[in-house]
């Protein structure tokens, strides 16, 4: 084949059916000379063309005749001197940075590594002249023409949204509804039984799990275990082709395409969890799969020219103040909005992103990333969630992303778990999670939306687990029960594990569904974990990272507990919806804002009264109440009307003691209505009223909301 010029841009393989062919373009700014590679379905190659063309560090040329679902990779010549880092081997076939499909496994073989490997801590400086063609993943030309569009997207306001954190293996591998062949794929996830689940529910966005094309760490290899987790990407534009139940090379992307589409017409966004810190290369005695033969000190930090700066934990870090990696990353996520549809992104470990130079390397909300994230029209209307730390103690930056990010709030996480446990740490903390943690967020440009609260995610205890286990149970991961946290904040409720034991099971179910009711009436953004509903166990394991088994998978099977969790969780999203006091995008000033004076959020104690100074710092405190105001929600409606709506007393007891609770005297309510008991051995029937002054018996360890009635007595208060 004789390649003709081709052009710099876009980059990537970009087939051109008026052309009859394909573009080719790669960056690499120290190569020597490109070569691009075709392959046959067995790894062999084919063809082997030379990218005579550079514009800039962008090498080019334009291939007649190649056609979609052909395999492709590059090989790169420049110096091999690890000590300056440069790690150039083209005996190794490299994928496309911007490949849109991937194929092919990765087994750890040692020809796909550039240096000499013979196990851990081998010399990393030895070249290996080895062919690794066969052994790792090939990159897969994609017909634009198949794309299928994504539908309209429900441009649910951050004010409105609920987050459900699943993975799109585990959430669908065991469901009984979706056909065999499709659980566990994004055709799966997409299945009318599960959408009808989810819109059910009353969730409005999926946060999946990494579906960028990812493969296992060598240590999991060894072991007979993978990667089930996905944190570990090597393709940031190919949907993981593992998810797919298509037969055909790049089906995974019309497929992921169709999927989104779907729940798109069901009124839910998808938001992705993008793994840009780190790549799936490990540090230098890793294998060399793409970034690191095409242009390793242009894609890596590296601390002393031939060694890893790692804030990742996980062997490498993305050198995100590279031009080069800047664009690939805006380009990434620009090409997962316009082409695939997605909602929005929550960046894993995003204080490793935003980095300064090696050695003064303290994360900077005014990093180069950021700026150009700020300004990208494409990237405007779409959600942008961080992690807001990394590794290391100096990448901790909760509270210090810029608008209009939001953040994972761990304070939250850990507060509402310590609260409920009986920790000894009393209530000022928890009254801030509870109003949108304005100690946190309440900086120009930010509210209350800005907090994504939980109290479980993927990584650590599930809801169940947390009510059932004091200490981690990992042993299954395979390296001696030490990975995983031991900051669990959990407690067993009297026994360890699995139990018969009735009253420990009841227990259980009544913590369950206090912290889920902490959550969900909570003001910020709240994300729930799939299958903490369906009270999921994964047997006290909390680092399931490894697990694609029955561990990980939700369990479908019909339990009676499952069942009475679900539709309290059902009930409590359907009551968020309805009522926006819940869901306000201002923080509350507890100043006046009723017609008599009465101020938009008030605290108070079992007895009745307002907290003292001497209540809020008293660290055996386990009760608290709050009063929200609904007569001036801290939004406007959608013609600029003022928002109002029903006001809401909600009781917390966290002590293992009944309380006889002390209906307020002191504010404008004339009654109390029970809306909603986190015991499910009492019953509401939302008629009951109880007058200012008059007692309600909270079961120990037990929450309840009431809504509060009549006008304002201008003598009260």
């Amino acid at each position: 084949m004789v390649p003709w010029p081709g052009r710099s841009a876009p980059l990537g393989a970009t087939y051109d059916p008026v052309r009859g062919g394909v573009n080719v373009a790669v960056f690499s700014r120290r190569a020597e000379s490109v070569e691009v590679c075709l392959l046959d379905s067995a790894g062999a190659e084919t063809n082997r063309i030379g990218l005579h063309e550079r514009t800039g560090h962008v090498w080019h040329a334009f291939l007649p005749g190649v056609e979609p679902g052909t395999r492709y990779g590059f090989r790169v010549h420049g110096p091999w001197d690890p000590a300056r880092g440069l790690r150039f081997n083209p005996a190794k076939l490299l994928l496309d940075p911007y490949a849109r499909a991937i194929t092919g496994g990765y087994a750890g073989h040692p020809a796909s590594y550039a240096h000499v490997h013979t196990g851990p801590g081998s010399d990393d400086t030895v070249r290996d002249e080895r062919d690794s063609a066969p052994h790792v993943p090939h990159a897969v030309v994609v017909d634009p023409a198949d794309a299928s569009p994504t539908g309209t997207r429900p441009g649910t306001a951050w004010t409105d949204t609920v987050l459900y954190e699943l993975h799109v293996r585990g959430f669908t591998r065991s469901h009984p509804e979706v056909p065999p062949h499709q659980r566990g794929t994004y055709a799966g996830l997409a299945h009318p039984a599960v959408v009808e689940y989810l819109t059910g529910l009353g969730v409005t966005a999926v946060e999946l799990l990494p579906v960028h094309h990812f493969v296992s760490e060598e240590h999991l290899l060894r072991s007979g275990r993978r990667n089930y987790w996905g944190y570990n990407s090597i393709g940031f534009f190919a949907p993981h082709a593992g998810y797919s139940s298509a037969g055909t090379l790049g089906g995974q992307v019309r497929e992921f395409q169709e999927m989104v589409r779907t729940l798109h017409a069901a009124g839910l966004e998808v938001i992705l969890d993008v793994v840009y810190n780190h790549t799936a290369e490990g540090d230098e005695t890793g294998p060399t799969l793409s970034f690191r033969g095409l242009d390793n000190v242009e894609y890596y930090r590296l601390r002393d020219g031939r060694h890893y700066a790692d804030v990742t934990g996980c062997g490498n870090t993305l050198d995100a103040r590279s031009p080069q990696v800047i664009a690939l990353i805006a380009d990434s996520l620009r090409y997962w909005v316009t082409e695939m549809g997605v909602d929005g992104f929550r960046f894993d470990l995003a204080s490793a992103l935003i980095r300064g130079p090696v050695g003064a390397d303290a994360p900077d909300p005014r990093a180069a990333l950021l700026t150009v994230l700020a300004q990208d029209p494409v990237l405007a209307d779409v959600k942008l969630i961080a992690e807001p730390w990394d590794a290391t103690a100096a990448g901790y930056l909760l509270g210090g992303f810029p608008p209009p990010w939001a953040e994972w709030n761990d304070r939250y996480r850990g507060c509402v778990r310590d609260f409920w446990r009986g920790a000894p740490a009393g209530v000022d903390d928890l009254a801030y999670r509870l109003s949108g943690s304005s100690d946190l967020f309440a900086h120009p440009g930010r509210g209350p939306i800005a907090s994504v609260n939980y109290v479980t995610s993927h990584d650590g205890f599930t809801l169940r687990d947390l009510v059932s286990y004091t200490s981690k149970r990992n042993q299954a991961n395979g390296e001696d029960n030490r990975d995983g946290t031991d900051d669990n904040r959990s407690w067993n409720c009297g026994e360890e594990g699995e139990t018969a034991t009735f009253g420990v099971l009841v227990l259980r179910e009544r913590q369950m569904r206090n912290m889920l009711m902490t959550l969900l009436l909570s003001v910020g953004t709240p994300m729930l974990v799939a299958g903490d509903e369906r009270a999921r166990t994964q047997r006290g394991n909390n680092n399931a990272y490894c697990q694609d088994n029955e561990i990980s998978w939700v369990d479908w099977t019909p339990d009676p507990t499952a069942d009475r969790l679900t539709e309290f969780t059902r009930t409590l999203l359907a009551l968020r919806h309805a009522h926006p006091v819940f869901r306000q995008q201002g923080f509350f000033t507890g100043a006046p804002i009723g017609a008599h004076g009465q101020p938009d959020l008030e605290w108070f104690t079992e007895a009745g009264e307002r907290l003292t100074n001497e209540d809020w710092h008293d660290p055996h405190r386990s009760a608290l109440g709050v009063l929200l105001c609904g007569d001036a929600i801290h939004q406007r409606g959608p013609q600029g009307e003022t928002l109002t709506d029903d006001s809401f007393l909600l009781l917390l007891n966290a002590g293992a003691e009944a309380l006889a609770w002390r209906m307020p005297t002191t504010t404008f309510a004339t009654g109390f209505v029970p809306v909603l008991d986190s015991d499910p051995g009492h019953s509401v029937d939302g008629q009951t009223v109880l007058a200012p002054g008059e007692t309600l018996t909270l079961t120990g360890r037990s929450a309840v909301l009431l809504r509060v009635l009549g006008e304002p007595d201008p003598l009260i208060g």
